[in-house]
């Protein structure tokens, strides 16, 4: 019987896995894109560069994936209000588990389209996204974001916009952040 139990609960476990790299592959294709977390002199990078722009508002993350970034924005600014928009669910659900593990309660974590939401009271948008999704929120940019707000960009820069700053980030890659004001 417990033998039983065992195998159960073992194949019910493999099925669940299964389902996670099912949905998290379909996403990615979807996306043209796969969740990937930014390597930790990168976020120190973002942090840095936040604390120059000395800005209070609303911090959206334009695809959060495993939320390794805002996770890290939050605890170094924790009176700041931070949203992480990702639309694959394992990911997301990851960083929402670990956000109510650490009662980081200025961080929340939806499930959404970032090329739908809305911007209009964002202070900061920080995203490590693709070329082609830098190309689609171009314009959304434009025409959302407030005069004054900041975006901060990994690793891809935005068509037609000239940063205020590049920085060289000390890691293999030499990974660039572009800081953009509106």
């Amino acid at each position: 019987m417990e033998k039983d139990v065992y195998e159960a609960v073992s194949l019910a476990l493999a099925a669940a896995a299964l389902l996670a790299l099912i949905s998290i592959v379909y996403r990615s294709w979807r996306n043209g894109i796969s969740p990937m977390p930014s390597s930790a002199p990168v976020r120190q990078a973002v942090v840095h560069e936040l604390r120059r722009l000395s800005s209070s508002g609303l911090l959206v993350e334009a695809g959060s994936g495993w939320g390794t970034l805002a996770l890290q924005v939050g605890r170094c600014f924790p009176k700041r209000r931070i949203v992480g928009i990702e639309n694959s669910v394992i990911p997301m659900w990851i960083s929402f588990l670990v956000q109510k593990i650490n009662n980081q309660t200025n961080i929340s974590f939806i499930r959404g389209d970032l090329y739908t939401y809305s911007y209009e009271n964002v202070d900061t948008v920080v995203c490590y996204l693709y070329p082609g999704a830098m190309k689609r929120l171009n314009p959304i940019f434009h025409a959302r974001l407030a005069p004054g707000s900041h975006i901060i960009s990994i690793c891809f820069a935005l068509p037609d916009w000239e940063p205020e700053r590049v920085v060289v980030c000390r890691d293999f890659y030499r990974t660039k952040v572009y800081v953009y004001k509106v």
